[in-house]
């Protein structure tokens, strides 16, 4: 009989659980909760998601849900999907000597505060197209 193990749907290489441990134990750090959303690690405040970590193919990361708004003062952001994400920002690291502590929680207490005054990225609505022909 097989095991049912679950799998992290963005986890599909399995080579970082020890740099994701790392993220934790920084993380931990803060007042966020863990919770598990759509099959991967998010960390909420007062039920609103704030950031996330995961490991990919070549990378591990964590990503702030309202990145966009985070001041960047490292340049350390970026846009997973330029032109389709809005406004989540990844940190992405490809070893544990990449992660500075202060550093990350510099940028997680930024996320809080944001979270905390209510900052947050609205979608912008899309114009109605009207045709020419109307």
């Amino acid at each position: 009989m097989e095991s049912s193990k679950t799998t992290h749907s963005w986890e599909k290489n399995n080579s970082w659980s020890e740099e994701l441990e790392l993220l934790k134990s920084i993380i931990v750090k803060t007042e966020l909760v863990e919770t598990i959303k759509w099959g991967g690690i998010v960390y909420v405040l007062n039920g609103k998601n704030v950031l996330g970590i995961g490991g990919f193919k070549n990378y591990f990361t964590i990503w702030f849900f309202n990145g966009v708004l985070l001041q960047d003062k490292k340049k350390a952001l970026v846009n997973a999907q330029e032109g389709v994400t809005k406004s989540l920002r990844q940190w992405r690291f490809s070893s544990k000597e990449e992660v500075n502590e202060a550093a990350v929680l510099e940028y997680i207490n930024e996320a809080i505060a944001n979270e905390k005054q209510g900052k947050n990225s609205k979608p912008q609505k899309k114009e109605p197209i009207v045709s020419e022909l109307l």
